[in-house]
């Protein structure tokens, strides 16, 4: 598919979404059309596999299947395969052809039947290996809900129409090549960040710091056993660091947002990642780690900036393998090394992590002092700082910066600084990283070089002299000296300008004493 196919694709889901829209806000119509286009995706996965099924048989076309026997062995293997099933009338182009087609002997009242079909998705997965990927699903689609319509008849209308839209969109999951709906998804998660303000930073990191990210973890490999997320929101992240690689054995995150959290999950089986190899949880990370047990050799996150957390208020952090060996907890109102210790403690001996932070993380003295002085003197993880832009994130406007730590540094004797500050271009009331921009910055980490006013590989002395201070203009200096000024020159157009106010004067003068008034002069 053509870029400008996609670009027609997307156009497309976004009309729809927005027929859906009514007087609902950003993030609550969004919880509806992502949750249908995954529906049609689980529908037409279920179809194209079983039909594969059906190659043998008289009956090839699984929306025409009857026969109990050739159902429980779909549905045998479609669990096994898939994760889940569902049988030929509860198929996506089955309600959105009854929503659209009432006739003298049936109705096209969908309601009941779409909110069970959804509801038996979940149900089919009981018992197997796929039942906690599939739990509670769909549990944000309340079809119920009057922001819908004010009537029942108003409600099956809508969403008929919306189905109906939908049914005629060729995802191409039969184009092995292709991950159209992938790229169509994480386009309408993106957008629908756009429009919910500070709501944005729960659940989305734009793409352009996403890859920046995938690419520093990435670098110098073609294959990752595992990537985790704590923070995971959508699961955007952790797909943008699958695209960086050959292969990625296996998924981790955790989230403590219900509904992102069903996002995250949604989004990891529309890529295409096996229900087996993905594991989502949702509880809170730092309180209630879900794979603390488990070491991950990329990590990546972008945890919410200067959270409150519980931290010295209960007595068991302080002997939390995570954080008592830094001799301080991070602050109750400032959470941003909570998240740091944690994923270091998960990381892997040959693993690297990056994450974004507000930028007092490099510089805020008191606990957060003691805590960084222990990453970079005992530990000695710290492998780069880098800058980013303000306003580049949706919700807050505040520059930021990327952390990136390792447990097998090449370069144990330095830190890499880097100043992209002003690596950007403007978009609309947003700043926005180009491809230039990103590249600039990638090149730059890995190379480890400095570039004046850009970079700068600060030797560990350095900054311990500065008491492990890591404010980014201790180490780039992107000072520009003003031009000289030419006094002379000034001068002489300061009495061009008097001269030229004396002839403005003289004729105002000449005009009030034409008119017989007072010259105001």
């Amino acid at each position: 598919m053509s870029e400008e196919q996609k670009r027609l694709l997307e156009a497309q889901l976004w009309n729809i979404a927005n027929e859906l829209r009514g007087k609902m806000d950003a993030d609550e119509f969004r919880d509806y059309i992502l949750g249908f286009i995954f529906f049609k995706y689980l529908s037409e996965k279920q179809y194209i596999f079983a039909n594969k099924l059906l190659e043998t048989e008289d009956v090839k076309d699984y929306a025409l299947v009857t026969d109990p026997e050739d159902l429980d062995a779909i549905r045998t293997e479609s669990l096994s395969a898939l994760g889940y099933f569902l049988h030929p009338n509860e198929l996506f182009s089955a309600i959105a052809a009854k929503g659209n087609n009432a006739t003298e002997n049936e109705d096209n009242f969908i309601l009941e039947h779409l909110e069970s079909v959804l509801n038996g998705i979940e149900q089919s997965t009981m018992g197997t290996e796929s039942e906690d990927d599939f739990n509670k699903l769909f549990e944000d689609l309340d079809l119920g809900s009057t922001k819908l319509g004010r009537t029942v008849e108003a409600r099956n209308t809508l969403i008929a129409k919306v189905l109906s839209h939908l049914d005629k969109i060729d995802f191409e999951l039969e184009n092995l090549e292709s991950d159209v709906l992938g790229d169509a998804y994480e386009y309408l998660i993106g957008q629908f960040a756009s429009g919910a303000g500070k709501k944005a930073g729960e659940f989305y990191t734009p793409q352009e710091v996403s890859k920046i990210l995938a690419k520093i973890v990435t670098t110098g490999k073609k294959r990752l056993k595992s990537v985790y997320d704590p923070t995971c929101g959508s699961g955007s992240l952790l797909l943008r660091v699958a695209k960086e690689v050959d292969e990625i054995g296996d998924f981790y995150g955790q989230e403590l947002n219900r509904t992102t959290y069903n996002l995250a999950r949604m989004n990891m089986i529309l890529h295409g990642v096996h229900y087996s190899r993905f594991d989502i949880r949702q509880e809170d990370t730092l309180a209630e780690p879900q794979h603390s047990e488990k070491r991950f050799e990329a990590i990546v996150a972008n945890p919410p900036f200067s959270a409150k957390w519980k931290g010295a208020d209960n007595p068991l952090n302080n002997n939390d393998e995570r954080f008592s060996q830094y001799g301080k907890l991070a602050p109750k109102t400032k959470a941003d090394f909570a998240f740091v210790q944690h994923m270091i403690h998960q990381l892997a001996e040959n693993g690297t992590m990056a994450c974004v932070l507000p930028h007092g993380v490099l510089f805020r003295g008191a606990a957060e002092a003691t805590i960084r002085k222990y990453i970079i003197e005992k530990q000695n993880y710290l492998d780069a700082v880098i800058g980013l832009p303000p306003n580049i994130f949706y919700g807050t406007s505040i520059p930021t910066c990327i952390l990136v730590l390792s447990k097998c540094r090449v370069h144990s004797e330095d830190i890499l600084f880097i100043d992209a500050s002003n690596e950007c271009e403007k978009e609309g009331n947003k700043n926005k990283l180009t491809p230039d921009n990103i590249k600039r910055i990638i090149d730059t980490y890995r190379k480890r070089e400095t570039i004046d006013k850009f970079s700068y590989v600060a030797p560990m002395d350095e900054v311990i002299e500065n008491e492990y201070n890591l404010n980014i203009p201790r180490y780039v200096d992107t000072f520009e000296e003003e031009k000289p000024i030419d006094l002379d020159a000034v001068a002489k157009q300061l009495q061009e300008v008097a001269q030229k106010n004396k002839s403005i004067d003289a004729t105002i003068a000449e005009f009030c004493k034409e008119l017989n008034i007072s010259n105001p002069f």
